[in-house]
């Protein structure tokens, strides 16, 4: 669909760019930057002198494959685009950019030129890099406490994110190991809802699948309705020592 309506006539397009709120870059056929609004001119002031520029305005001209840490795979991007491109990059590992290229075709559907809009997301991305910091630390630790037997102790909240976490790193230390037994304490779970139930449920499945028990310990009152509702298959302790025990004198019968 081709644009609908007219810019008023004291407006030009250049001034439109440069009074929206976004970061507009606009660059030629080859990636060289040559224009940007009031916006991109102050993120840019800041990520000029990590290219040994002295002022903001020497970026105009320079090559956008200088921003990409692979250069040669953007421009395979570039060269089949024929619509927005969508990406983040990090430029000279300190400054974080969400970027969107379009290209600008001209009425006979060619290209000839890019507007190119950027969002700081630095601030953003540093959180999302300590959010996973953080998963990584409260990720269920697996000990080996006895011959094919690991112990995974439920420690804090559990949502669905550190659930499949946890279902993934057990299978593939069941699968690496031979486990055939998982001891799985919930003594140290903040709270018992449907959704531990669901996660609880799931990986016990997966583990049948695999020739692994799942055995359960820890149970507390306010765990017990829970538990409750799982299969009837499934072995519950109140205790981890009861639950080892088990295990002992299920291995001693076979």
């Amino acid at each position: 669909m081709s644009a609908l309506g007219y810019i008023p006539e004291q407006l030009s397009a250049i001034h439109v760019l440069d009074s929206v709120g976004d970061n507009i870059l606009i660059a030629d056929t080859t990636y060289n930057i040559q224009w940007m609004n009031a916006n991109a001119a102050n993120l840019l002031t800041v990520i000029a002198p990590l290219y040994g520029l002295t002022s903001v305005d020497d970026i105009i001209g320079m090559n956008m494959d200088q921003f990409h840490a692979s250069p040669k795979r953007q421009q395979a991007v570039m060269k089949s685009l024929q619509d927005s491109h969508r990406t983040r990059i990090t430029i000279k590992d300190r400054i974080v950019t969400d970027i969107v290229v379009t290209p600008m075709k001209n009425e006979h559907g060619h290209i000839n030129g890019y507007i190119v809009m950027l969002t700081d997301v630095t601030t953003k991305a540093e959180e999302e890099a300590e959010k996973e910091k953080l998963i990584h630390a409260l990720s269920v630790p697996i000990i080996h406490i006895w011959e094919k037997t690991i112990s995974l102790p439920l420690i804090g909240e559990f949502d669905t994110e550190r659930a499949d976490r946890m279902i993934i790193s057990v299978l593939e230390e069941c699968t690496q190991h031979r486990i055939q037994y998982v001891l799985l304490d919930l003594s140290g779970l903040f709270i018992a809802d449907d959704a531990i139930h669901h996660h609880i449920q799931k990986l016990t499945d997966c583990l049948r699948l695999i020739g692994a028990e799942c055995i359960i310990t820890g149970i507390k009152p306010k765990l017990a309705q829970t538990v409750g509702r799982l299969e009837h298959h499934i072995q519950t302790f109140q205790t981890a020592y009861a639950g080892l025990q088990y295990i002992i004198q299920n291995k001693k019968r076979h």
